[in-house]
């Protein structure tokens, strides 16, 4: 079914509110190469999980007052004291496991950067460096996971990762562009490949 806003067909997923339609029309499914963007990506798709992403949306600001603007070098040192802090945000989604896993994914991706040169050059791998396009026509075929998902879930645990799950990952890889799951009839479907 064709949804439209403004005379463009979107994903159905993000009408209902203004702020799902812009990260729609300007970021979701569009490659993303700068690593403090994909680590943000990581705290915010951990952050979803069970809860939908326009609660996390709705958030974003406050997370990124809360982690430093998603400066993965400064939260690696967060302590005890910070987290304790971070669990007082009523900006935030206050669950213990997500802080500490953006803590803990901190860590994991400074050494992920100093390994590759970058998070980009490793996240990237799991599609070989190129966007995965999917000709989906309905919201219903949008899957959950990939192999590629998975790849990256199996390899982000080794590497001591946390809240890496291969639906995150999926839903990771839907922010960062590494996959097009924008539906055809959607009008983000031809930009993001350009």
């Amino acid at each position: 079914m064709q949804q439209k806003v403004d005379n463009l067909t979107r994903c159905p997923w993000s009408l209902g509110h203004p702020l799902m339609i812009q990260y729609h029309d300007t970021e979701w499914g569009a490659p993303v190469h700068d690593d403090r963007k994909l680590y943000e990506f990581l705290v915010l798709d951990a952050a979803q999980a069970g809860l939908s992403w326009q609660t996390v949306l709705l958030k974003r600001e406050n997370y990124r007052l809360a982690f430093d603007n998603f400066d993965a070098r400064k939260i690696a040192k967060y302590t005890e004291k910070h987290h304790q802090k971070l669990m007082l945000n009523p900006g935030i989604i206050r669950n213990r496991l997500k802080i500490r896993s953006a803590i803990i994914n901190a860590q994991a991706f400074l050494k992920v950067q100093e390994e590759f040169g970058s998070f980009d050059r490793y996240i990237w791998q799991f599609v070989d460096g190129k966007p995965r396009l999917n000709r989906l026509k309905t919201a219903k075929q949008i899957p959950a996971t990939s192999k590629e998902s998975d790849a990256m879930s199996k390899d982000l645990k080794k590497r001591g990762f946390t809240f890496v799950g291969s639906t995150i990952c999926y839903a990771f890889m839907q922010a960062a562009g590494m996959v097009n799951d924008h539906l055809t009839s959607c009008f983000r479907h031809s930009e993001v490949q350009r």
